[in-house]
């Protein structure tokens, strides 16, 4: 269905009368604004995402996912790891059930901001087992060296021992891996050879071809300098150099700078079998949609809170109906740059945030505390957007579970 125009005018009841005015009542809340004062404002009907035709994508999609946290667990919030392993496992089900694939245990998991590595491998065991009721689903779940502190690696061969030991032990649940960038060689590292060592001699061991992800600094300051350079077209040179010359053992590259031109730039560098996975959450749909010399698949963070529509839209652009694809698409880009407003890192909270407002999970609580990173104006903001894309699903219980937040901080 079309999606119909906002109208934030209190009540929004010319045509309809007092009918109207008992229907959009729940829809209806006080958002606040930046000036101090209060936003009368109606939530729309969501948009309807259900694929026309079941032609499979025409683009390889993975959904970066978030974790629940359980607040009823006895723990420090801020210290201690505890996850609703349930709801967790619901909503990998509701991914795989749209069509797209699974990235696990990644940043948008609260990788290295709260979930250590032990419970990301429980995370990752899990998921294994639950991909078994979904045949041909995608799963690949992130390795690194987390375990090791930055401060505690002292050499190059630290480092490779501790990609070596996340790598082994998901290769032993069967999992396929996504080569996840590390804090401890960033530190230690003093070069571009330095990361060529260590690229060149974890490939040379894996059992299957894995994903390489560069995650800027933007996403993680200690990130800063990857690949050896702080110039990201320089660094760009290092890093091509390392995953073409060890082709044969990587699938692809999921590049998170958000930016376009250097995605661009260095998905014309790889060699032919290695794919392009887009992790730019400002500029996604151009892309993916791609241009005449070639396209990026996907594996985003924003797919985990906009599922439903980037499953409609690949579906539509599977199909040739590029039309579709950026109607659908288009309208979630303000959303998807909104959550990932500097700093980016707290991105998590938003992503969360619309799955609580989505009913896929019953509380607004996140690992080590992280639900306090961004402001009732962000939020509020977040929902607004949201509501403009279409992607409220039940626009009643985002409504009472926003009017909830609100009152938590003082807005009511």
């Amino acid at each position: 269905m079309t999606h119909a125009p906002i109208s934030a005018a209190s009540g929004n009841t010319e045509n309809g009368g007092a009918a109207l005015r008992g229907a959009n009542a729940s829809r209806t809340l006080h958002l606040p604004l930046a000036t101090g004062g209060l936003e009368s404002y109606t939530v729309s009907q969501p948009r309807d995402f259900t694929r026309s035709a079941k032609v499979p994508f025409n683009r390889i999609a993975y959904s970066a996912v978030h974790v629940v946290a359980d607040p009823r667990k006895t723990q420090d919030p801020w210290l201690d790891c505890a996850i609703d392993w349930d709801a967790t496992m619901a909503f990998r089900r509701h991914i795989w059930g749209l069509g797209l694939g699974v990235a696990e245990a990644m940043d948008t998991a609260q990788r290295g901001m709260g979930v250590d590595w032990p419970s990301s491998l429980e995370l990752i065991r899990r998921s294994i087992d639950a991909q078994k009721d979904f045949p041909g689903a995608l799963l690949a779940s992130g390795a690194g060296t987390d375990h090791l502190a930055p401060e505690a690696a002292r050499s190059i061969d630290d480092v490779v021992r501790a990609y070596e030991e996340q790598i082994e032990a998901i290769e032993a649940l069967g999992g396929r891996i996504i080569l996840m960038a590390s804090r401890a060689l960033a530190r230690v590292a003093r070069s571009p050879d330095d990361y060529h060592r260590v690229y060149d001699r974890i490939l040379s061991q894996v059992a299957q071809p894995v994903i390489i992800h560069w995650l800027g600094e933007m996403f993680d300051p200690a990130l800063a300098g990857y690949w050896g350079n702080a110039d990201h077209l320089l660094a760009m040179d290092a890093a091509v150099a390392a995953i073409n010359r060890n082709a044969t053992k990587v699938d692809g590259v999921k590049v998170s700078l958000l930016d376009k031109d250097k995605e661009i730039r260095m998905r014309r560098q790889l060699v032919p079998q290695v794919k392009m996975y887009t992790g730019d959450d400002f500029n996604y749909p151009e892309l993916i949609a791609g241009d005449a010399q070639g396209f990026s698949h996907a594996l985003l963070g924003i797919f985990d809170a906009i599922a439903p529509a980037a499953s409609s839209a690949l579906g539509a652009l599977a199909a040739g109906d590029m039309a579709t694809y950026q109607s659908i698409l288009e309208p979630t880009v303000p959303l998807s740059r909104h959550i990932f407003r500097a700093p980016t890192r707290f991105y998590k909270s938003g992503v969360v945030f619309m799955a609580y407002l989505n009913g896929h999970q019953n509380h607004f609580t996140m690992i080590g505390g992280q639900q306090s990173t961004r402001s009732i104006l962000h939020l509020s903001e977040l929902f607004r957007l949201a509501d403009r894309a279409g992607l409220l699903a039940d626009p009643e219980l985002a409504c009472a579970r926003m009017r909830h937040t609100l009152a938590l901080h003082g807005v009511e």
